[in-house]
């Protein structure tokens, strides 16, 4: 649990970045008593004149230095890269500045279970939440998925668990923030437009376990080399889970069971028949949750109620129809070369990549070796596409799109009679999207426009 006595009353707080958790930070700041200032960058944002109106005071067309300097207390939106020169002065000054997970968190009365990793938080995190909803807990789930966690603070009961999804943006800005569970999925290059480094990425996932105790848990991915490497710096009990192979003493599969190995017995909790969700990692994402939500207190029945209601979530792994024997798959959220290859390697064989957008890092590479033996083709996107196009040279062949429209058709042309069409970019939407669930939308829209005419 967090630390009450924490106070803003009366103090002068600037919160960077009006985003969903920004505006969050500010409206929770200012019922607590503190005099805010919101920090824009934009020259203007639809929630200006309500916050105005509610007491805060909006600047917008950049961050002021003088602004950030004058505060008693920063605190930034996940977006927001705190290295900028703006945030110069307030750390010369001695400025505190922290994230708006931390900011919550120092108000949060329940217990968190925290959930990070490269791929596969947002699908975790779910099922965490309707298992332990299933087993009759009073719940929240939100931070990188849904809702900002300081719009829950209010609601933060001392029964409460709140299960958070936690991005390395959001970790990196902590100093106190301490899980009760603390999950950690899988490492692998991702935001390097943000981080310098995969190891300076990887520094600010393992802040995840920084402040934990012995009688917190630290739920850590035995199938992940670098993951477990980071696990042996916590002071938590490390309990390890796999997806693909037993474990000592954790959580793994045997026999057509998920469930827990100790050294005496395996305790089944739910068949691995009731996992409705495709791919080897999708089964990883199920055993880890189902890791959390029994070390916080569910049940068998709870947890294997929950995965049998559970068919994914929009944009990840997500069926969007078929054409005869073609079926075409939408993962818009695999947003970085391990998340895509995942998605690829789910499939056995008659594979057609789409890949591409905005490049943040990683070695598309790792795509081609992922594609030999089942791939038979790539759609190139997006600013990456003559990227793409480079690495998978000597590969499967290479296609160019300028549209999703013509994605899709040329895709579609790739594929053949019978396979698979998986819409995996490995990159970040921006160039041609707002973010990853509006390319998805583009996806399916484009899917269904080809199918009514091809059976029209």
């Amino acid at each position: 649990m967090a630390e009450h006595a924490f106070s803003v009353d009366g103090r002068r707080v600037v919160v960077v970045g009006a985003a969903r958790s920004g505006i969050a930070a500010a409206e929770l700041l200012r019922r607590r008593g503190a005099r805010v200032t919101l920090s824009e960058s934009r020259a203007s944002f639809a929630e200006a004149e309500a916050l105005a109106a509610s007491g805060v005071h909006v600047e917008t067309g950049g961050h002021q230095a003088a602004t950030l300097a004058g505060a008693d207390l920063v605190v930034v939106s996940p977006g927001v890269p705190v290295e900028q020169p703006a945030f110069a002065a307030a750390r010369e000054k001695g400025v505190e500045i922290i994230g708006e997970l931390e900011l919550a968190w120092r108000w949060l009365k329940g217990r968190v279970i925290a959930i990070t990793g490269t791929k596969g938080k947002s699908t975790t995190t779910t099922l965490v939440g309707r298992m332990l909803d299933a087993a009759g807990r009073h719940v929240l789930v939100g931070g990188n998925i849904g809702v900002p966690v300081s719009a829950q603070v209010d609601a933060s009961t001392d029964r409460t668990v709140h299960v958070v999804e936690v991005s390395s943006f959001q970790l990196a800005t902590t100093t106190r923030f301490r899980p009760w569970i603390a999950v950690w999925l899988n490492l692998t290059d991702d935001h390097l437009d943000r981080h310098a480094s995969l190891q300076e990425y990887g520094d600010a996932k393992a802040r995840i376990f920084a402040n934990q105790v012995p009688s917190d848990f630290a739920v850590v991915n035995a199938d992940d080399a670098a993951v477990a490497r980071y696990s042996a710096q916590t002071f938590a009990t490390r309990v390890w889970y796999s997806g693909a192979d037993a474990v000592p003493d954790g959580y793994a599969v045997s026999d057509g069971w998920i469930g827990r190995q100790t050294a005496s017995a395996f305790e089944r909790l739910v068949p691995v028949a009731a996992v409705r969700v495709p791919g080897r990692h999708m089964l990883g994402n199920v055993v880890a949750a189902t890791a959390a939500a029994n070390l916080a207190g569910a049940g068998a029945g709870p947890i294997e109620q929950a995965v049998r209601g559970f068919t994914g979530l929009e944009h990840v792994m997500e069926p969007v129809g078929a054409i005869g024997k073609v079926r075409f798959v939408n993962d818009s959220k695999a947003t970085n070369v391990g998340a895509a290859r995942m998605s690829i390697e789910s499939f056995e064989a008659g594979v057609v990549a789409i890949i591409g957008g905005h490049y943040k890092g990683g070695n598309f590479g790792e795509l081609k070796d992922a594609l030999a033996g089942r791939g038979r083709g790539v759609v190139a996107i997006g600013e990456a596409a003559a990227q793409v196009e480079a690495a998978m040279a000597g590969g499967p062949p290479v296609v160019r799109a300028d549209s999703m429209a013509e994605a899709v058709a040329r895709a579609y042309d790739l594929v053949g009679h019978e396979g698979v069409v998986v819409l995996a970019p490995a990159c970040a939407s921006f160039d041609w999207f707002r973010d990853y669930a509006e390319r998805g939308r583009s996806f399916k829209q484009e899917v269904a426009r080809l199918k009514s005419r091809m059976e029209g």
